[in-house]
């Protein structure tokens, strides 16, 4: 049994004992019968009163509790159909009034729900015009007056920190940009015109809208203000080359150059003005000092020519160079002719420059064929022979690639300037031909003088009784047993070992005739060379005096030498033979 109904049987029993309480008062106080009844039915009534008052609140109360479980049920379709949440589902086999606190509950958390979004919306919304002001944007295409749901809300804040991004980007672009236009009008010595221009360098950087259009005017700007500037710099660069010029033709002092310095580095405006006025004071100088300036342009045109390698022919073409009539055409021509030679220079540098290095390459190859022929290298200790030998065999390797590579270099000049390239005077390929060709003929020159040379020492070595010297032989490695050197017989005259008298040599005047284009005696017992070195010679027969046998070994020694195929030991045993 519950204890509700527990408690209502003893409120049955309590009104028992209280009505049977007042019937023994009644008794003992001796109402009649009438007034019991009516005094019964008094309390009967007010205990009905009661019970039914009692009874009307209670279903009162039922009734509320299902008005408010119906409100909260529409309440709740309503929030779950904003918020986008899926139907409330209810517990079943619970009570009316935990119905109505768990729907009641339900309803409080959401209306918490559409609250804190409504509130999150309203905060990014007004974020994001700000940012829409700033970067003159449209605003996020979502509705400020419906509850957005977590997903929109979450791209809402995405929208947002992009936005903050670009806003950033863009801001920091345009810091950089404005500081690079005030150097710009700095340097140009501008001030800010139109309103555009003010708002950039006058106004606060944050107020300034960073839209993409105004963005895209400030690159513009900018550009036309470097544009002016690099333009400036080029007029001043033109002015300083200038300057630079006439100060070297006019030979200003140095003291005075370096007054005028701070104007040779910058190109503000005020450094423009200066150097255009410069100019014209060094114009006006360089026309009363006519004759100094062009003699000073001459000599730049003549390290031009050197390097242009024009020839005395094309230097002379330009007739003007030689005049003496200083004037002001005289000094136009020149600096026209300047100006020609050079725009032609650095049109055709890499020519010019590569047929430099093939001189200097050519002359120093020569360089070292010459220490090649100096006995004295041969005492260097220091590695230079060997360091020498390299350089000249990739100099030897190296000179055809490059005249190969001048070559269609050359060819490719000739086809635009559809004319020879010359270096002085003469094709350039011609003249690396001809410098081969006299190495070549200069080397064979010596080769047949070192011949002509070695056949007069032989000549006076075998007449005066001088011992043919041979070359020592060197012992190869790891020989063991030196070999015997071979004795070589010395000619000696007979008798002595002194030079014949004078009167054996007048009688030695026929026979020594026979050495015709070889050499003729010399006061001091030596010969002297003439013209024919390559002459041949034989004995004709047996000599009978010592004048015809010493005549016949000099012949057959000068025809050993000439052939250069008979080597020391060859000779000496074609001398005993003779003998």
């Amino acid at each position: 049994m519950r204890k509700s109904e527990v408690l209502a049987a003893e409120s049955v029993a309590c009104l028992n004992k209280a009505l049977c309480r007042l019937k023994d008062i009644w008794e003992e106080i001796g109402i009649p019968e009438d007034q019991r009844l009516q005094r019964t039915n008094v309390v009967k009534n007010h205990i009905k009163g009661l019970l039914d008052m009692m009874i009307t609140e209670e279903e009162s109360l039922r009734t509320r509790l299902l008005s408010s479980i119906e409100a909260c049920h529409k309440q709740l379709d309503t929030l779950c159909l904003e918020l986008q949440l899926p139907p409330f589902e209810e517990e079943r086999g619970v009570t009316m009034l935990q119905q109505e606190k768990e729907i009641r509950t339900q309803v409080e958390m959401l209306v918490k729900e559409r609250t804190q979004r409504m509130q999150q919306l309203k905060a990014l919304t007004e974020r994001d015009q700000d940012l829409c002001d700033t970067l003159c944007s449209d605003p996020y295409a979502l509705d400020p007056n419906a509850v957005p749901s977590l997903e929109q809300l979450d791209g809402f804040r995405q929208h947002i920190g992009s936005q903050t991004t670009e806003k950033e980007r863009r801001h920091a672009e345009f810091v950089g940009i404005k500081r690079q236009i005030i150097l710009c009008m700095d340097d140009l010595d501008q001030l800010p015109e139109t309103s555009f221009e003010k708002d950039i360098i006058c106004e606060d950087q944050e107020a300034f809208c960073l839209s993409k259009d105004n963005i895209a005017s400030l690159k513009l700007l900018l550009s036309q203000l470097e544009e002016r500037k690099a333009e400036n710099q080029v007029v001043c660069e033109a002015h300083r080359e200038k300057i630079q010029e006439l100060w070297d033709r006019l030979q200003v002092p140095q003291e005075e150059r370096e007054l005028f310095s701070e104007h040779m580095v910058a190109s503000k405006k005020k450094n423009l003005d200066a150097l255009e006025a410069e100019g014209k004071r060094l114009m006006e100088l360089k026309r009363l000092n006519m004759r100094n300036v062009t003699e000073a342009i001459r000599s730049e045109i003549a390290v031009l020519w050197e390097k242009c390698f024009f020839s005395s022919d094309q230097q002379q073409a330009f007739v003007p160079y030689f005049s003496n009539d200083f004037t002001e055409q005289l000094l136009g021509l020149h600096d026209a002719e300047i100006l020609r030679l050079k725009k032609h220079y650095e049109e055709h540098k890499e020519l010019f420059e590569g047929v430099q290095r093939w001189e200097e390459s050519w002359r120093l190859f020569l360089e070292l064929e010459k220490k090649a022929t100096d006995p004295s290298r041969f005492t260097n200790r220091g590695g230079n022979l060997l360091k020498e030998e390299k350089q000249k065999a990739e100099l030897h390797k190296s000179l055809p690639k490059l005249e190969k590579k001048l070559k269609a270099q050359i060819d490719v000049w000739e086809q635009e300037q559809a004319r020879e390239f010359l270096v002085n005077g003469q094709k350039f390929l011609q003249f690396v031909e001809e410098q081969w060709e006299l190495h070549r003929i200069e080397k064979e020159n010596e080769k047949l003088e070192r011949q002509l040379k070695k056949s007069k020492q032989i000549e006076v070595d075998m007449l005066y009784g001088t011992a043919v010297r041979t070359p020592t032989k060197r012992r190869f490695l790891g020989t063991t047993t030196p070999s015997k050197a071979r004795k070589v017989p010395s000619v000696r005259t007979p008798g002595r070992s002194k030079p014949p008298l004078a009167g054996l040599q007048e009688r030695n005047k026929e026979n020594m005739g026979q050495v015709t284009g070889l050499g003729v005696p010399l006061q001091s017992g030596g010969f002297k060379t003439l013209a024919s070195p390559q002459r041949n010679f034989s004995i004709n027969s047996v000599a009978s005096t010592y004048s015809e046998f010493a005549t016949g070994l000099i012949n057959t020694v000068i025809e050993s030498v000439q052939s250069s195929e008979t080597s020391p030991r060859s000779l000496t045993a074609r001398a005993s033979q003779t003998c």
